[in-house]
């Protein structure tokens, strides 16, 4: 059978760790922040990882 290919756009939105895990970025992000609050934008900088319900289907597209 020949490789699987990644899904490109996967590849972006998705780094893997040094200990194998799958590190995303959060959603809500991009644009009207005046209607969020400093604690909501605060806890949206940092990156997370993936949950266990949808690490296979991610780690196989990449």
């Amino acid at each position: 059978m020949p490789k699987m290919k990644t899904h490109s756009g996967s590849s972006k939105r998705f780094k893997k760790t040094g200990t194998g895990k799958l590190k995303r970025s959060h959603a809500y992000r991009s644009h009207m922040f005046a209607n969020k609050t400093q604690k909501q934008k605060r806890k949206l900088r940092k990156g997370t990882l993936v949950s266990s319900g949808d690490y296979k289907r991610i780690k196989q597209m990449i």
